[in-house]
Order: C-alpha cells, then structure tokens, then sequence
C-alpha cells in the first residue's frame, strides 16, 4: 500500500518541475535523494506512532493523542472537504484524461469516466477490505515491474541515442528549495497506510516495516527513473518537458511510446487512486466512534466488515468536487496546509516521549535529530508556499481553520439519548 500510494503519476511529470529548478545532473540527483530521505525521516516517525498507536485512523489518532481532539478533528476536516477528496478527485480526472489519448471524450466523457473509476473503486473497497488491499497489491506489482521495464529498456536503448546524457548548455542558478518542495510533493500518500492499522494484522510490526520498506522502494524507484530520463534526454529537454515520461519514451521507442506511457500512467494512477480510496474513509469512521461526526458513520457493514458508509460519502464528495471542478482551486489552496500537521506530528512524538505511559514497540532510529529535521523541513515548505502565494495560502487556511468553530459547537451539542457504536 505504502509504494502503491506513493507512486503515482507524478514521477511522469514532475521531474521536469525538479531539473528546471536545478539545472545539474548532480543538483538533480542530491534533491531526489534528499527528498526521498526526508520523507523516509517522516516514515519513521509515523512508524514510531503507529506502533504505539495501532488504530484505525493514523495521523488522526497521532494528533489527537498528543495534543487534543481539536487538533485530530482539524485534520480530518481539511481531509474530507479538500485535501483527501481534492486527491482522490484530482487522480480521477488524471486517469480520464489520460483514457483520452485511446478514445475520444469530451469535458463531460473525462468527468463520466473519472466519476466512474472513483464509485468503482469505491464499491471494492465496499465490499471488503481484503478485495481492497488485493488489488492495491495487484496494481503496486503492476507498476513496479513496468517501473522496472523501463529502467532496463531505457539504459538497454539509450546508449544508442546521440544525445544522452547531456548537461545544460546554459546552466541558470540552482533553487534548491522550490526543486526539493516539488520532490517531496511527488512522495506524497506514505502516511496513509497507518489510516487502516485497526485492520492490520500485527499492526505493531507491520506498519513501520511497511512504512520504511516502502519508502525505500520508492525512493529507489524515483531516482533510477530519473537517471533513465537523463539517459536518454538532454538536461535542458528534460527540463522543458511538459509530459518527461513519454517524451522519454518517445526516443527510445519511436512513435508509439506515447501510446505506452499513457497507458502506464493511467495503469499507475488508478493504482495510486485505489490505495488513497480505501484509506480516507478509515478517519472518517475513526472520528465518527469519537462522536466528532455524525454517529451513522461508525457503522460497520455487517457482512463485508467495512466501514461503508464512510466509503460511500467519501465516494459521493469526491465526485461531486469532479463534476462541479471545484478541486483543483481547493487542492492548490488546501494541499500545502498538511504540512503544517505533518510537523504537529513530530513535535507530537517529543511531547509523547515524556509520558510514562507512552510505550512504542518500536523507536525512531536517531531520535531527536530525524523528527527535528523532518519538523524543520515541512515548516520550510510551509514557509515557501506562503511567501511565494500569499493570497492563495491564507485563503487555504481560512479553509482549514473555519473547522475550529465547527469543533467546538460539535462538541457542546447534546449526547443522543440513545446513541451507541454500530458493530
């Protein structure tokens, strides 16, 4: 689930976003590795959590048990009004419109078939959570051996090309910031997997494996991707790219690499959208046994044992935002806020430290400098979307924090009289 989520559709795309903030091959390759090792620091830390906390909701629980229901409800908030359902809507809409470089569909046949893979994809997750992690782990094989194809085909191939491996002919001054802001962006969706550890078996155990083990993969996966563009695409084509991928693919393969790599992206991201729809509706329920939302939503399916309702209104709220297109205004207000949690996250491991009732199955190696620099650096992202779109991210926090009042009336309406958890 971990390299499932995590690798997208993204690393088709964004390494063009990275090359042109640092134009240097070896400028390219230290952001991706430091990106892949902050988001490894932030791996261990959600693994430490985990391991203390093995219940159903992660980063929710996380911030919840350090600080305050408050803070766990903030979160869940900005999850299902943008950040999570932004998400799920947005990879819907990459896979339709992907679709449509194989048959012809207009603005509404794009929304039809993204709506459709999202309710789709719902309606497994519905039916089980095993039916889930199934073809999750289906899709994650899928795309790591395509993954895999291309890099042995690309560094086979490209050594025929006259131009590989070319650097800048003009190289501008290196932005370190913006371009490793970019590449953890692309690392996005690895703390999802600790959303269903109240349905993992050994969840003490299995989640931090899953989480470092994963991250490593990926991290792997993203740098040998990037030598293969470099391979086989001069510095400065790279970094003009708009779709990197399939220009790549293009050169080695002629003509009809385009046609392969949409059909990868859209295998990739229907993967990716499979890991992130079976995961969001886990808060929701979560919140909702806490009495942080409405009762209905802690009801468990009495024959698939899922939480359904909570899929269903995620599935329904995701394409709603596909439909009326409202997500991609939400998710480039919204997105960058979870920053700012991932940080309460760390510091929430420092304050849970101190507890005498605080007792981890397993510890972050390199306690405190991993979550200190982890904290440092979701702060600098933070800093930098704000200093860069000033307008735009406080208009996304406003979003985020009109859920503190919604909070506190929630919490002060009277008890049902007859309230009790759904089994």
């Amino acid at each position: 689930m971990v390299v499932g989520t995590i690798l997208g559709a993204s690393i088709f795309v964004q390494p063009s976003v990275v090359t042109g903030h640092v134009p240097s091959i070896s400028g390219v390759f230290l952001v991706w590795a430091v990106a892949g090792v902050l988001t490894l620091f932030g791996s261990l830390v959600s693994a430490e959590l985990a391991s203390a906390y093995p219940q159903t909701g992660g980063v929710y629980v996380f911030l919840r048990t350090a600080f305050s229901p408050a803070l766990g409800f903030l979160w869940g908030w900005a999850m299902f009004w943008s950040m999570h359902s932004g998400i799920v809507a947005a990879l819907g809409m990459v896979f339709a419109r992907y679709a449509a470089f194989f048959w012809p569909l207009g603005d509404f046949g794009i929304k039809a078939v993204a709506v459709a893979a999202i309710l789709a994809l719902s309606a497994i997750n519905y039916l089980g959570v095993k039916e889930g992690s199934a073809l999750q782990t289906a899709f994650t094989i899928g795309k790591l051996l395509a993954v895999g194809g291309i890099i042995v085909v690309g560094f086979a191939l490209g050594s025929r090309l006259p131009e590989h491996f070319v650097p800048s002919a003009e190289p501008g001054e290196a932005q370190y910031s913006p371009a490793l802001i970019a590449g953890l962006f692309t690392f996005g969706g690895w703390h999802m997997v600790t959303y269903a550890a109240g349905e993992t078996r050994d969840p003490q155990r299995t989640i931090p494996q899953a989480l470092v083990f994963g991250t490593l993969i990926v991290t792997v996966c993203y740098v040998a991707l990037n030598a293969v563009y470099l391979y086989v695409l001069p510095l400065d084509d790279v970094a003009r790219s708009t779709r990197i991928a399939a220009d790549a693919a293009d050169a080695l393969l002629g003509a009809g690499g385009g046609a392969f790599m949409a059909a990868l992206v859209m295998f990739s991201t229907f993967g990716g959208l499979s890991g992130i729809v079976l995961a969001g509706p886990r808060v929701y329920f979560s919140m909702a046994q806490d009495r942080l939302l409405f009762g209905w939503l802690r009801a468990v399916h009495p024959r698939f044992r899922t939480p359904a309702r909570a899929i269903a209104l995620q599935g329904v709220w995701s394409s709603v935002l596909v439909v009326t297109g409202t997500y991609q205004e939400l998710l480039t207000r919204v997105v960058y806020t979870e920053w700012i949690f991932f940080a309460l996250m760390a510091a929430g491991l420092f304050a849970l430290r101190r507890r005498p009732d605080y007792q981890p199955r397993y510890r972050v190696f390199g306690f405190p400098i991993v979550p200190a620099a982890f904290i440092v650096s979701s702060l600098g992202i933070v800093i930098n979307q704000i200093r860069s779109d000033p307008v735009e991210s406080i208009g996304g926090l406003a979003l985020v924090l009109i859920g503190w009042p919604v909070y506190h009336v929630w919490v002060r309406r009277p008890p049902p009289g007859n309230a009790r958890a759904s089994h």
